[in-house]
This record gives C-alpha cells, sequence and structure tokens, in this order.
C-alpha cells in the first residue's frame, strides 16, 4: 500500500484520512492499549503530545488506573519508548506495572506541563537524554 491507499475512511478523493501502511492519525493512536514486555496491559492511550516547533510526537500521555475515570492518573511515555506490536495491536513499552507506578504522574484537575522542569523529569526517569523541548 502507498501513503495515499491506505485503510480507514477515505476523503471526498478517495485518499485516506485516517491510516495508511505508514501513518495514523492521532484519534486512531487515543485509546491504543499500551502493553509491558511481559505482556500485561497497562493501560492505554489517552493523548499525545506534539512539539510545536519540530512537529514530532514528544510524549504519548498513558491513562492508567482508576474505575471508571476516578483516580485515573496520566503518565506521559517519551514517544520513543514506544514501539507498536502488530501481534498485539497495541504498543509495547519497557516499563513494568511497578515501575509505572512510580513514575511521573498527574491527575485530571493537575497541569504539570506548565512546570518548568516536568518534561526533563519524565526523561530522566526513563533514562533518556532530555531532547531540550518544552
Amino acid at each position: 500500500m502507498s501513503e495515499a491507499t491506505g485503510a480507514g475512511t477515505t476523503g471526498g478523493e478517495g485518499v485516506a484520512i485516517n491510516e495508511t501502511d505508514r501513518l495514523i492519525s492521532s484519534d486512531k493512536v487515543e485509546g491504543t492499549p499500551v502493553y509491558s514486555r511481559a505482556g500485561d496491559c497497562l493501560g492505554s492511550i489517552y493523548t499525545l503530545m506534539i512539539d510545536k516547533l519540530s512537529g514530532q510526537v514528544s510524549y504519548a500521555v498513558m491513562s492508567f488506573g482508576g474505575i471508571l475515570g476516578i483516580g485515573e492518573r496520566y503518565h506521559p511515555l517519551p514517544w520513543k519508548t514506544l514501539t507498536y506490536d502488530t501481534d498485539l495491536s497495541g504498543y509495547v513499552a519497557d516499563v513494568s506495572r511497578v515501575q509505572l507506578e512510580a513514575a511521573p504522574s498527574y491527575g485530571r484537575d493537575e497541569t504539570p506541563w506548565s512546570e518548568p522542569g516536568y518534561g526533563r523529569s519524565v526523561y530522566d526517569y526513563y533514562g533518556l537524554a532530555y531532547p531540550g523541548i518544552m
């Protein structure tokens, strides 16, 4: 398949608008499950954070814990920590549930992205070099 002839909804001229063999729209990524390397489902992608200047996805924010949205926490994972597994139809992260519970996170009514150093703390936690965004 070429980028112009992927699966998914098509626009007025027959061009896929939400998925191709190499591209996927953000609304299709949201809700995708995230698994540990051991195959345990850790949560799902809640949203993506995109660097405005580079246009690159910086973080996948994963929802984790809670019941029916109560007590749910949001865990930003640097995008490069995730790989897509076609057999699982989900992303795989090199993180265990225990590690995730101790990772930087925030609640529904919190706004950590405005805090200086928050993005760096996420990269530091996962042992990655901070790219200098945000």
